[in-house]
């Protein structure tokens, strides 16, 4: 076998020539193998937009707003400044918390609660990883919805007794007034 028949042997020659006189071979010459990127935009903010910007005066809307500003800062009212009022919902919150008396504790148990709501999240998690586990406790959760359902909802007796018991709870936790 010679060196030229063989198209390694053919490449190491040129990648040598390469070596040789500095240049690339022949074959990365070809202008099909160029690949080539569009030229980007020119910049929004060229030197003749900031001249042409800078002899703009402000709009009615820019002027609106430092009015607007100045008198923030001056204390004064103006009748284009409105303050935006909360909803109703963050009234009632405002209200419920201002009616708190042990804030602390409050605060202490919504914190407990979020806490005890990503601890059961990250076991819930680690549970449905396991191979085995999800599809048998989803088995006995359709068998107790079943049980339950068949148990308490389907006989009209049945089902006022339930009704019964909910309502009690209901007024034992909440108490009557």
């Amino acid at each position: 076998m010679t060196a030229s028949t063989t198209p390694s042997s053919s490449l190491s020659l040129s990648s040598s020539t390469t070596l040789l006189d500095g240049k690339p071979p022949h074959h990365f010459r070809s202008p099909n193998q160029c690949v080539s990127l569009p030229a980007l935009p020119a910049l929004p903010f060229s030197q003749a937009h900031q001249q042409h910007c800078s002899t703009w005066k402000p709009s009615a809307y820019c002027r609106k707003i430092a009015r607007n500003i100045k008198a923030f800062a001056t204390g004064e009212a103006t009748p284009d400044v409105t303050v935006a009022e909360l909803p109703e919902i963050f009234k009632t919150m405002k209200n419920a918390w201002d009616n708190v008396e042990d804030k602390y504790a409050v605060t202490s148990l919504g914190v407990a609660g979020f806490v005890a709501l990503v601890g059961s999240n990250g076991m819930i998690l680690a549970i449905e990883r396991l191979p085995l586990i999800p599809g048998i406790l989803e088995v006995v959760g359709i068998g107790y919805t079943g049980w339950f359902a068949y148990k308490n909802l389907i006989f009209k007796p049945d089902r006022e007794a339930l009704l019964r018991k909910l309502k009690d709870t209901y007024r034992d936790i909440i108490g009557t007034s």
